[in-house]
């Protein structure tokens, strides 16, 4: 069985929205003071998924693709 990862990265998220790296970055600061997280804290897909408003099946068939 091959396991999905489970946290989002900056990279990420510039596939799945088509937007740049740096976004990508600023988004997940942006997410982590959304759910009051450390900045060493990662965030999940679920998180992603939450704050962006993109269905959770997207992020994790994309996670499977590059896994």
């Amino acid at each position: 069985m091959k396991i999905t990862r489970a946290c989002i990265y900056p990279k990420d998220i510039q596939c799945i929205t088509g937007r740049s790296e740096r976004y990508g970055r600023r988004l997940l600061k942006e997410i982590r003071e959304y759910f009051d997280k450390q900045p060493h804290q990662f965030i999940t897909s679920e998180e992603f998924a939450e704050y962006s408003g993109i269905n959770i099946e997207i992020i994790n068939q994309y996670l499977k693709q590059v896994s």
